[in-house]
């Protein structure tokens, strides 16, 4: 309870945590709405009567005039792929009448992904599409909030939260599959966020991570063609998928000696890295070697060898998000989806 001089002030996560349900369901009894059984519901509002907990109407009365603003938080503006994201979404809010406030938070820690959820002012802005953090411990009990949330990116919400994405397994696939059509026997992949030394087996079941999901999808190409991705061609980068990154891992990859004659590289700055380390060893692109990436950056076409990619599908994904979170601030979306849509290439000049 938060004290206020010699008054403790009782809040709705007071009532939620001796309820024992979500503060979402706490929220929901309050304004008498959500799905929930009649004895939860009656049980909630026992604890609201026994601990005096009173609604501050001033503040519930602005929220539900609205405010004629959505919050977008990413975890940085520095890749291309997310500041793109950016500019979609306000441009989808734009069409539908609405403002959008751009936040970043720090992704290192969860503490950084948890205070943003938890510090969301209602006053100022009506819900929230957040790209999750790869690199943030987040639990779904962070995800269960009292405001309209919907996610994107990578991460798995297990069902709590709405959650827009592409299929990033099925554009693994589609990559690895679009190199061995086109002649590629051996594949390497640029961009590994863990060590497969000892095998893909710790990627079967695997639901989250754009690196491991693209990274599963072409293991499970291969395995349907009778092939096998080898583990000494795939390179290892960490969470750094720069330009930078992409040109060191390519030349362990030439060093190693292992032949290969194709690339996937799991987004488009680590091929642009990987095109140039292969143009400086004088293997010529798409003849010898075939590179693909991912996101279709902007400088993606405009390479002097424009680059092969899987699509971003942000067009999709910023229309799908605005819409869906709009839904829930109107009240006409409820229940939490997984919506999913498919990848595709855009072929260009590093593949054949």
């Amino acid at each position: 309870m938060e004290e206020h001089g010699s008054r403790k002030r009782v809040t709705l996560r007071d009532v939620a945590a001796r309820a024992g349900v979500s503060l979402k369901t706490a929220s929901n009894v309050v304004n008498g709405n959500g799905r929930m059984t009649d004895a939860t519901r009656e049980k909630v509002q026992r604890v609201i009567d026994e601990l005096g907990y009173q609604v501050n109407i001033a503040a519930r009365n602005l929220n539900r005039r609205k405010t004629g603003f959505i919050t977008l938080a990413v975890p940085t503006l520095t890749p291309p792929y997310l500041a793109e994201l950016a500019n979609r979404v306000i441009d989808e809010a734009r069409r539908r009448g609405c403002s959008v406030y751009v936040t970043t938070y720090a992704e290192g820690t969860a503490k950084g992904l948890q205070d943003l959820l938890r510090d969301f002012n209602s006053t100022v802005s009506d819900g929230m599409i957040l790209s999750l953090s790869e690199v943030a411990s987040v639990s779904t009990d962070d995800l269960d909030v009292p405001y309209p949330l919907v996610c994107v990116g990578g991460r798995d919400t297990r069902g709590r939260v709405d959650h827009v994405t592409p299929d990033d397994i099925a554009a693994g696939a589609t990559a690895a599959g679009y190199l061995i059509d086109r002649g590629s026997t051996r594949l390497s992949v640029i961009g590994a966020r863990a060590d497969y030394a000892d095998g893909f087996d710790s990627l079967k079941d695997v639901t989250e991570g754009n690196a491991e999901l693209r990274l599963r999808g072409i293991v499970e190409e291969h395995a349907r063609r009778g092939m096998a991705l080898s583990t000494d061609l795939v390179g290892y980068t960490g969470q750094d998928w720069s330009i930078g990154s992409g040109v060191e891992t390519m030349r362990r990859v030439i060093a190693s000696g292992h032949p290969f004659d194709g690339v996937v590289a799991l987004n488009d700055q680590l091929a642009i890295g990987a095109s140039v380390t292969l143009a400086a060893a004088g293997i010529p692109v798409p003849d010898a070697v075939q590179v693909i990436g991912f996101d279709d950056i902007e400088e993606a076409a405009y390479l002097p060898t424009p680059l092969t990619t899987m699509a971003s599908r942000l067009d999709w994904i910023a229309a799908t998000a605005v819409d869906r979170i709009l839904g829930r601030i109107a009240g006409t979306v409820t229940e939490p989806e997984l919506i999913r849509t498919e990848s595709y290439v855009i072929a260009r000049a590093t593949t054949r």
